[in-house]
């Protein structure tokens, strides 16, 4: 049994570095004869413990954050997940899930498991995401990360964080903010498949094609008429399921790739991102 005397102030320091439970730093200070580092690292086993118990969990429930870089040149998107909707709206799990997309943005990993090994105030990401789990009680996880890069770059989040976009246009020009996050509630709102018909993957045309042509024998059309009613359905499917070829939300009267030659000639979208949570 530890002899050492734990103060107060001692727990209530470590309850600031951790932010684990009053009673939890008490017990770590006690079993690492007061020793922070030992206690922190206590905390941190039983974070894992507490992780490690509950990965057959579902964490469908948490925020995406979306991010540009100063000069709007590059963007992340993170999905930070956790189990209930009461966690996901606390400001304290918000603002972990900021951090962890600052240093994204900041210093550009080039995976996942690469963003989980840099570090927030010294501490590496992995080990925070245990240190949450062990003091909120649920699997604690960023289950996404993306990057784009261009010449301009807007990030936009919709709906209280449960959806993350991020758009590439291809002129960093006066009025490229607002277009930009026109175009990205744009696709909030639609979720394009792709930013215009040549960008359209092969097995999408050929499955959309498949299902058309079943369509069209079943209304009971002439074999000589399928093919060509199945490409006009096709041209349908790229209109309402391209970016550049959407009806622009807001002006009916002109599609995306329309609008944003209105704005500056030749403005365009050269790539985007959409996450939406649990998605």
């Amino acid at each position: 049994m530890s002899t050492v005397q734990i103060s107060a102030s001692d727990v209530n320091k470590l309850r600031q570095q951790t932010g684990a439970g009053m009673m939890d730093c008490k017990k770590a200070l006690i079993e690492a004869n007061g020793n922070f580092e030992a206690a922190i690292d206590y905390l941190r086993k039983k974070g894992a413990k507490v992780a490690a118990s509950r990965q057959d969990r579902d964490s469908n429930e948490g925020v995406v954050i979306a991010k540009t870089t100063a000069d709007g040149k590059k963007g992340v998107i993170i999905e930070l997940n956790c189990e209930t909707d009461f966690v996901a709206k606390n400001a304290d799990f918000i603002a972990f899930a900021e951090s962890i997309a600052d240093v994204a943005v900041n210093q550009a990993p080039a995976s996942l498991d690469a963003l989980k090994q840099l570090e927030i105030n010294g501490i590496k990401i992995s080990d925070l995401l245990l240190d949450q789990t062990g003091k909120i009680g649920e699997k604690i996880d960023v289950s996404k990360y993306e990057t784009v890069e261009a010449e301009k770059i807007v990030a936009y989040i919709h709906g209280n964080y449960r959806l993350g976009v991020l758009v590439g246009l291809n002129q960093a020009i006066e009025g490229a903010d607002e277009a930009g996050k026109d175009v990205a509630m744009q696709i909030a709102a639609m979720n394009p498949v792709a930013i215009d018909k040549g960008d359209v993957d092969a097995r999408t045309i050929e499955r959309e094609l498949e299902i058309a042509k079943e369509q069209i024998r079943a209304e009971g059309k002439p074999e000589e008429m399928v093919e060509k009613i199945a490409q006009g359905k096709l041209n349908k499917f790229y209109k309402e399921s391209t970016l550049l070829n959407q009806e622009f939300v807001k002006d009916s009267s002109k599609n995306i790739a329309q609008f944003l030659d209105s704005v500056s000639k030749g403005l365009t979208v050269t790539v985007f991102k959409r996450v939406q949570l649990g998605a």
